[in-house]
């Protein structure tokens, strides 16, 4: 059976996606910060009759991120990395006047650095499998100036390019960067907590990622709301 390893698992989009993959017969390694959320949601997911680790920790420890990989390794194996943990770098967002410096290294730490450090410990396995994957989850802000989201835009702006070059380097592998859109998920409402406007559910994002994984397209950077409309 194929194996995944999904960050910030616990909640939200990670947690959507883990949920759908087991249901279609993935076994999984889940990561999140959080010990309590994160294994109330490995119980629900495990449902599915499949095999789920779940790893709390930090994805900036490496030993954290070796602890991932050694626990896929046990399940046989490595196919999917699915990088979804994020950091904001200050919540509720700030103008860049107003960032906190400590805030935006948090986030180039969580976002850049250790997604980076994920998929370097996860390369000999991925490159083993019939049909390795890397998924890393994009922002509309990386790639468009919004107000208060120059920090966190700049941290997933360098995680695309990573991605893209990483898709070039590694010809065996597919690696796609999803922009997921606009979602009602913890992190949004941290970052813009006066924002009382409906988000759709993470889970109605989740037929765009599997789809990718269905049709297995090219590397390179994807939006979800197009990949759901695409015929």
């Amino acid at each position: 059976m194929p194996v995944a390893i999904i960050t910030g698992a616990s909640k939200g989009l990670g947690r959507a996606l883990a949920d759908a993959l087991a249901g279609r017969g993935w076994d999984l390694v889940l990561d999140a910060r959080g010990a309590e959320t994160l294994t109330e949601a490995a119980g629900v997911v495990s449902a599915h009759g499949r095999r789920v680790t779940a790893l709390p920790g930090d994805v900036t420890d490496p030993s954290h991120r070796g602890e991932l990989v050694a626990a896929a390794g046990k399940l046989g194996g490595l196919d999917l990395l699915v990088g979804n943990a994020s950091a904001l770098g200050a919540e509720p967002l700030v103008r860049l006047a107003g960032l906190p410096l400590e805030g935006l290294r948090r986030a180039l730490e969580v976002n850049v650095v250790a997604a980076l450090g994920l998929v370097q410990e996860a390369l000999p396995m991925l490159r083993a499998s019939e049909a390795g994957a890397v998924i890393t989850v994009s922002s509309d802000a990386a790639a468009e100036a919004y107000e208060t989201w120059g920090g966190y835009g700049a941290s997933k702006a360098a995680l695309d390019h990573l991605a893209a070059v990483l898709g070039e380097e590694e010809h065996g592998l597919r690696v796609w960067a999803v922009d997921p859109g606009d979602m009602a998920t913890d992190l949004y409402a941290a970052a813009v907590p006066e924002d009382e406007d409906p988000r759709p559910e993470p889970v109605t994002v989740v037929p765009a990622f599997l789809r990718l994984l269905d049709a297995r397209p090219a590397s390179g950077r994807y939006g979800a709301v197009a990949l759901l409309e695409s015929p």
